[in-house]
């Protein structure tokens, strides 16, 4: 194989087959000797060529603060954030059962006992004043339950604790953390008046209720729940901390002697008066309509009346205390 000739006096390239290309210099003419040997060795010989190194582009550094924001949370609706509320405090109430259950069913338990066994069978009253009795303690304790649940704490979240602030932050409506407050003094309420069932009717094994009346009665006894956190959200907010015990000192035994508890509201037609004051109070309707649900011989008032009357007490009663709440979160 013979090397590859460049012309004198020309430039061009030397190729050596199947290895690669080399550009030469200018042949000189007239080189001899030395000079002219190393020429030819440097046309003749091949070399290989390297491919054309790649250019990386090299980014810069950024000198931007790196922020890290976390992902979004998903929606949370205020129906669910009330529920969420709602059910904390439920289990809160039933860590402080047995406070509870002092509270709510001493003095009921204690009435029935004196008052339907006791001068019941001394004769002092008659052999069916307990079926009379009963269903007014049952409104007493769904009615005053509710009440103690949400006027007491109420007034302690607002001047002394201050943890009616962390419900405040909740992601709802300031007027729904105050119906929260009545939906729990209701639940309360509505627990004190079932609980209060089993025991009347162990004490008083006479009593028996028609089948027909047990889901009015039910209703009633919810309207009477939820007619004691109304008004315990009225007293809670309207009436300052330092006059809350003198208040419930007052208020406690009118209400209770004054809501047909222990009498039909028809057996007061001889005394007129305090007729038309317990018509004025509204634990009346529920101790009434209970009464005309589960005793329908006795006298009692309509129970549409009841329920009518209950539904507007409860309103009149809610729009006040929100209306009370708002003004002392606000505060």
């Amino acid at each position: 194989m013979s090397a590859p000739t460049v012309p004198h006096g020309t430039s061009d390239t030397a190729v050596w087959p199947g290895r690669g290309t080399r550009l030469v210099d200018r042949f000189t003419p007239g080189a001899v000797g030395v000079e002219a040997s190393r020429q030819v060795a440097a046309l003749t010989t091949p070399t290989w060529s390297s491919p054309r190194p790649r250019t990386v582009p090299v980014l810069a550094p950024s000198t931007a603060p790196v922020v890290w924001s976390p992902p979004p949370a998903p929606p949370c609706s205020s129906a669910r954030v009330f529920l969420a509320v709602l059910s904390r405090d439920v289990h809160v109430t039933g860590k402080e059962l047995v406070a509870f259950l002092a509270q709510n069913m001493v003095q009921p338990i204690f009435f029935l006992f004196i008052f339907a066994k006791v001068l019941g069978g001394a004769g002092i009253v008659g052999g069916g004043y307990g079926e009379i009795m009963l269903p007014g303690l049952i409104a007493l304790n769904a009615f005053f339950g509710g009440l103690h649940a949400v006027a007491f704490p109420l007034v302690l979240d607002f001047a002394v604790t201050r943890e009616i602030e962390d419900r405040l932050l909740a992601p709802i409506p300031i007027p729904l953390v105050a119906v929260e407050k009545m939906a729990l003094g209701a639940l309360r309420g509505l627990l004190a008046a079932v609980l209060m069932v089993p025991i009347g009717l162990v004490m008083l094994p006479t009593v028996s209720w028609p089948a027909g009346g047990l889901i009015p009665a039910m209703l009633c006894t919810v309207l009477g729940a939820m007619l004691g956190g109304a008004m315990g959200l009225a007293i809670g907010t309207l009436v300052p901390p330092q006059r809350i015990n003198v208040l419930f000192a007052l208020i406690f035994a009118p209400l209770m002697f004054t809501g047909s508890v222990q009498f039909p509201w028809h057996a007061l037609s001889g005394e007129r008066w305090f007729q038309m004051v317990c018509a004025v109070n509204p634990l009346t309707y529920v101790s009434e309509g209970i009464r005309a649900a589960l005793v329908p011989s006795v006298p009692h008032l309509p129970y549409g009346l009841c329920v009518v009357m209950s539904v507007l007490a409860i309103v009149a009663l809610a729009w006040v205390g929100v209306r009370g709440f708002m003004r002392r979160a606000m505060d």
